[in-house]
């Protein structure tokens, strides 16, 4: 297991689910880990179960879609924990499911674009240079499986997944040569609290429309997170790995 120890990150959207994962695995390789999540006493729930000394998990109200806010993010990041080396863009939302493109709010077109692709844009644009300035490090942001397939009924959240991975290459590529790497991953369907709270049958679709027969574990997330976070994934920048059991190779 690669060590963290020294280093400090920043995950968002991560008072549940699979940020909630991440963090744990960076906090238990000994990084220093920055969540973020829009409701404070979620966030504050959750670092207290993963460090409930909060020395080295450290929660931070943020709105992932304003500016300002964003930017306080990383400055209170600086000034409490004096570098960033690791981002992980984690925070999203899916939106209204099963409706058709000509019957999507614009409302909820925006709510999604905005949080799911301006978010990322907002963490890269106010982090990328703060971790630059602290020596380098690296970003992993979360597309989707559906990040490079199509889904109907979700149309503004298959836009923004795709975005979120021409924003990932156009970024690796800005700072390719700055001591960044900056990679996305693709997950399918990953078994959090969330999901279990699905009917049975819901859950067995989802686990049987992966050729593993299983959704992912929040582990096996967070362990790919891991690896292109650290050293062992040196020479690895504009990449998107899939974990979504072979989803995307049917």
């Amino acid at each position: 297991m690669t060590s963290f120890i020294g280093k400090i990150a920043i995950v968002t959207g991560a008072s549940t689910g699979v940020g909630e994962g991440i963090a744990q695995e960076l906090f238990s390789r000994g990084a220093t880990v920055i969540i973020t999540a829009r409701h404070q006493q979620e966030i504050q729930q959750t670092a207290r179960r993963i460090d409930p000394s909060l020395q080295r998990v450290i929660p931070l109200v943020t709105d992932i879609r304003q500016p300002d806010s964003v930017k306080q993010m990383v400055e209170q990041t600086l000034s409490r924990c004096g570098a960033l080396h690791y981002l992980v863009n984690n925070a999203g939302i899916t939106g209204p499911h099963n409706v058709s493109l000509c019957q999507y709010e614009f409302d909820d077109w925006c709510d999604v674009i905005e949080t799911d692709l301006g978010g990322t844009f907002l963490a890269m644009k106010y982090g990328l240079p703060a971790i630059v300035n602290s020596g380098g490090g690296a970003v992993v942001n979360l597309s989707s499986s559906n990040g490079i397939v199509g889904i109907a009924g979700i149309a503004p959240y298959t836009a923004a997944k795709h975005g979120v991975l021409g924003l990932t290459r156009a970024a690796a590529l800005e700072f390719a040569d700055k001591g960044v790497r900056i990679n996305a991953i693709g997950p399918g369907y990953v078994d959090t609290p969330r999901m279990q709270q699905l009917s049975e049958d819901v859950q067995q679709w989802m686990a049987n429309s992966q050729p593993m027969k299983r959704m992912a574990t929040r582990e096996e997330v967070a362990k790919t997170v891991a690896f292109l976070l650290s050293d062992d994934s040196s020479f690895t920048t504009g990449a998107f790995y899939a974990v979504d059991g072979g989803y995307t190779a049917q």
